[in-house]
Parts: structure tokens; C-alpha cells; sequence
């Protein structure tokens, strides 16, 4: 992947991000906590595996579902 391309996916992720918690306002706290239990989830999958695709949707299943326990 070259630097440019990098830089354009960087950008992108920002902004759907950013979209995406802005329709994130009228949430439940318990909803809040799934979102971002699977969103670290996914990151740590990702790191643990290398960025295996399969170690990434499990880190994600996992954390929500620790994120969804959380009160």
C-alpha cells in the first residue's frame, strides 16, 4: 500500500467515523458500551492476529459482548 493510499484511507475512516457517532446521540448507555466494546474489540483482534480478517470479527463478537454486560 503506498503512502498516498494510506493517507486516503486514514481520511476515510476518519470521516465515517465521525459520521457514524453522530447518529450514535439518542443511543442507551448499554448501546454506547457494545459499540465501543466491539470497536476495541476489533482493534485488539486485529493487533493480536496480525490483521486477520477472522481475528478481527472475533475480537469485535467478543467485546460486544463484554461492552453489552457492562453497566
Amino acid at each position: 500500500m503506498t503512502k498516498n493510499a494510506k493517507r486516503i484511507s486514514a481520511t476515510v475512516l476518519a470521516t465515517v467515523l465521525a459520521l457514524s457517532l453522530a447518529g450514535c446521540s439518542n443511543w442507551s448507555k448499554r448501546d454506547r458500551n457494545t459499540a465501543i466494546g466491539a470497536g476495541a474489540g476489533a482493534i485488539g483482534g486485529s493487533v493480536l492476529t496480525n490483521g486477520s480478517g477472522l481475528g478481527t470479527i472475533g475480537g469485535a463478537a467478543v467485546g460486544g459482548i463484554i461492552g453489552h454486560q457492562i453497566d
